[in-house]
């Protein structure tokens, strides 16, 4: 009886685990099958590399200032947001969400040093080098691929979760920046 209430109290602890893996796995066989095939569009690269060059001498005092300024201007169509929101690799974020038929809700893809490039739509800040999206994939490398908790959100009404990976150089296979995929859990599960 003691030996079968000890096996039960295990079962019943390794649960959550189990629960827990099965919304990474899904979100890695989204990320094998879809994400992959135009991660690496060559859209996405250029945007990227180009950013790069201009914002790789940027100091944290500058990438500060550049998003209090996003912060302050979201919204009012000024030449930042626009930037980041109005060009070619934004255009092709935005023909993959539709594309996805409803499993993707937003792409944001991010420089070297964790700023805005491209995005699907607007974002509250401009700089994502201090959040797990970036934190846990450019700096690690190639390769790289996080997982963020289902989460429910208030504005679509729906639980998503956000996969981000590294981009790297096609040609090199040097990382070069990192995207972020939110998906629609409630699809994908």
């Amino acid at each position: 009886m003691k030996r079968a209430l000890l096996l039960s109290a295990a079962l019943f602890a390794a649960a959550p685990a189990a629960f827990a893996a099965e919304p990474q796995e899904a979100m890695q066989a989204y990320v094998d099958s879809e994400i992959m095939a135009w991660a690496h569009d060559t859209a996405i690269v250029e945007a990227i590399e180009a950013q790069n060059a201009l914002t790789g001498g940027y100091d944290a005092t500058r990438i500060t200032q550049l998003d209090a300024t996003w912060r302050a201007e979201v919204g009012t169509g000024s030449d930042l947001v626009d930037g980041v929101l109005m060009n070619a690799a934004a255009d092709f974020l935005r023909a993959r969400i539709e594309a996805s038929g409803g499993m993707i809700t937003e792409v944001i893809v991010m420089d070297a040093k964790g700023l805005n490039v491209a995005a699907s739509g607007a974002t509250s800040d401009y700089w994502q080098g201090d959040e797990a999206k970036y934190q846990e994939t450019y700096p690690k490398g190639a390769g790289a691929v996080h997982f963020g908790e289902v989460e429910f959100d208030e504005s679509s009404q729906s639980y998503q979760a956000q996969i981000s990976i590294t981009i790297t150089d096609p040609v090199t296979g040097r990382p070069i920046g990192a995207m972020t995929v939110g998906v629609d859990a409630e699809v994908l599960l």
